[in-house]
């Protein structure tokens, strides 16, 4: 470990606040853990004469501690942070879910930002279709696909980070139905219908009563179920703002990938076909097909090998990605993934697996594994 003394850190706290971090004595031994509050000024000057130290691993950020992790890592720190913002949907009662929110997110972010066919991936793969997870994670995939289709717009950095917010609360008060219609058989019901229809406006008044007053993303919020021609949900809507369209395209997309009791999953080059006959020349879907490709990392492919693949990395083109064999041209699964290039007319692509197709089942941590190549 090394250190830096308390004094030295000054700026990076704050006297009646809770402590970002650790604060040792000079020996090394803990004194305060984070969180613990220092009173007031008498009881830090104290710290001072003390020669109190601080852990310099604690002073980075998350987001710092990402952009230095080893690849490795990279799994970890997906399902951790990921974990994370879903509890903070969960739990977004109360003036603190706005602050909470900010410090989930960031870390999430960045990791896209470190590697976005790895951020691609967690949409493709989904899990967590769980009654009480379906939701959530519906939300994440819809943020995560909007932030990196901003990104490609060459949106601005703020703006870039906004629309990733709208798209995480745009469900929020509807995320235990949500997993509940992902895994009923039955029509909907007149009261389910109800609540989907009035969702937009519950969802800003839960962010209005957390202390979120960004008009912006509250309309971005509101009007996420309009479409440009003014249909949709609040009716008689025709002004949105872009955070609504592009969130709302990012919903519809993601949705297309997720299975549910009722229908399997999309396959991605048949999701990203139908983006586009049914918005043809938008910027947004365009840009959101662009992104994603024909073949997006974690989808599977067959071979004209015969062999059966997954997606980890998008390619030099569209349809030339990165994969990995995981059978045999016989069907017979390999112990281990082999690499293929599909820029190669020997194992280029002859189409897109569905899930339900695939006999090899890998575990997730052994999926993104191949992620990183």
């Amino acid at each position: 470990m090394q250190f830096s003394s308390l004094v030295s850190v000054r700026h990076r706290f704050a006297v009646g606040r809770p402590l970002p971090f650790n604060v040792r004595n000079a020996d090394h031994t803990l004194l305060l853990a984070r969180g613990q509050v220092i009173a007031n000024d008498d009881q830090l000057e104290a710290l001072f004469l003390r020669g109190c130290l601080v852990d310099l691993a604690e002073l980075r950020s998350p987001q710092e501690l990402i952009e230095a992790a080893p690849p490795q890592e990279l799994p970890r720190l997906w399902h951790q942070c990921l974990d994370r913002v879903g509890n903070t949907l969960q739990n977004c009662q109360g003036e603190g879910f706005a602050g909470a929110l900010d410090e989930v997110s960031g870390p999430v972010q960045a990791l896209i930002e470190r590697d976005s066919d790895l951020a691609i991936f967690q949409v493709l793969r989904q899990d967590g279709n769980e009654h009480t997870q379906y939701g959530v994670r519906h939300s994440i995939h819809t943020a995560i696909t909007a932030f990196l289709v901003a990104q490609r717009l060459g949106w601005d950095a703020a703006s870039v980070q906004k629309v990733f917010k709208v798209a995480l609360t745009m469900n929020v008060s509807m995320l235990e139905l949500q997993g509940q219609l992902a895994m009923q058989a039955t029509p909907v019901t007149p009261e389910q219908r109800e609540l989907i229809y009035t969702h937009p406006q519950r969802s800003v008044e839960m962010l209005q009563l957390a202390g979120i007053g960004d008009e912006d993303w509250l309309r971005g919020v509101l009007h996420h179920h309009v479409a440009s021609d003014g249909s949709g949900y609040p009716a008689g809507v025709h002004d949105v703002n872009d955070y609504a369209a592009l969130v709302r395209r990012a919903d519809i997309y993601t949705a297309k990938l997720s299975p549910r009791t009722t229908r399997d999953a999309m396959a991605a080059d048949r999701a990203g076909r139908a983006m586009f006959m049914h918005d043809p020349g938008n910027s947004m879907t365009a840009a959101l097909v662009k992104e994603f490709g024909v073949y997006p990392p974690g989808c599977y492919v067959k071979l004209v090998s015969g062999e059966t693949a997954i997606v980890v990395k998008r390619g030099a083109s569209v349809i030339t990605p990165l994969v990995a064999a995981i059978t045999t041209p016989a069907g017979l699964p390999l112990k281990e993934p082999v690499p293929r290039d599909t820029a190669k007319r020997e194992h280029a692509i002859a189409g897109v697996v569905g899930d339900k197709a695939v006999s090899v089942k890998l575990p997730p941590e052994k999926l993104v594994a191949l992620a990183l190549g």
